[in-house]
């Protein structure tokens, strides 16, 4: 039996039923490959916490329709795998809080507290307010200390620029001021508290808390409160703007209010 070494490359292509050109064929590296490589590397840099999902949105909003194959494959050739976290095991039997989810914009806006320090370990706050329906972030509020009077007055502002939802989901601990509570029974806001204990009542902030913290708090390096302030609400704007969230068919909240509005419309 002949072996390879013992016939010629025109005489195995021909037993093979194989055209020589397709034998001598070599990939040539494409240009349009390597101008999404090069994108994808910069995008990587820039967004650390970006799989390759929210990538591939962002690829095709600056290449037009590109399979979602392609990216996946240069995104594990360049290696910009995110490495998982190995899930803390949890004992004995665990059961999920059921609760109702919003159907429409301005039905139900979720608020909470984030810490963070400064280079110098000050401590500061940041009041974050999203609505559960659209994932907006509404408004974001950051300093060394917030009171009920100063959440009051943010609250006033957006009032007089949007209205108000008809509910509202807090932590009990942090809303229970006098105030507070009086400001929100003469606008007939409906206050929800979660139960202590139980954060996934209000899941949607915790997510959202989740993801400025990953994203941004922990990507930058304050030295004051001014640079804090312009930091966390370039990263809002771009939240609601430009980051393309999985819930929402890959839509920005924005993009998604946009196309609610013109569904309700027609």
């Amino acid at each position: 039996m002949l072996t390879y070494t013992q016939i010629s490359e025109r005489r195995a292509c021909h037993l093979a039923g194989l055209n020589r050109m397709t034998w001598r064929y070599q990939t040539k590296p494409s240009s349009f490959n390597q101008a999404i490589s090069e994108r994808l590397c910069a995008l990587a840099k820039q967004r650390l916490h970006f799989g390759s999902p929210r990538l591939t949105v962002l690829i095709r909003r600056e290449f037009g329709a590109v399979n979602h194959k392609r990216v996946e494959r240069l995104y594990a050739e360049l290696g910009l795998q995110i490495p998982r976290r190995k899930r803390r095991s949890r004992v004995g039997p665990q059961r999920e809080v059921p609760f109702e989810r919003a159907t429409k914009p301005m039905q139900r806006w979720s608020m909470d507290f984030v810490h963070d320090a400064l280079f110098n370990g000050n401590q500061f706050l940041v009041f974050n307010l999203v609505d559960e329906y659209t994932r907006e972030a509404i408004a974001v509020e950051v300093d060394n200390s917030l009171s009920s009077e100063r959440i009051i007055r943010l609250f006033e502002r957006i009032r007089e620029a949007r209205g108000l939802p008809e509910q509202l989901i807090c932590h009990g601990s942090e809303f229970t001021s006098r105030a507070f509570l009086a400001w929100s029974q003469q606008h007939n806001l409906d206050v929800r508290y979660i139960r202590p204990g139980k954060p996934t009542e209000n899941a949607f902030i915790e997510s959202y808390n989740g993801k400025l913290r990953n994203e941004c708090l922990n990507q930058h390096w304050f030295r004051n409160l001014a640079e804090a302030r312009q930091r966390i609400e370039q990263w809002r704007e771009d939240y609601n703007h430009c980051r393309p969230h999985r819930s929402l068919n890959q839509l920005t909240p924005m993009e998604f209010c946009k196309f609610h509005w013109c569904w309700l419309s027609q």
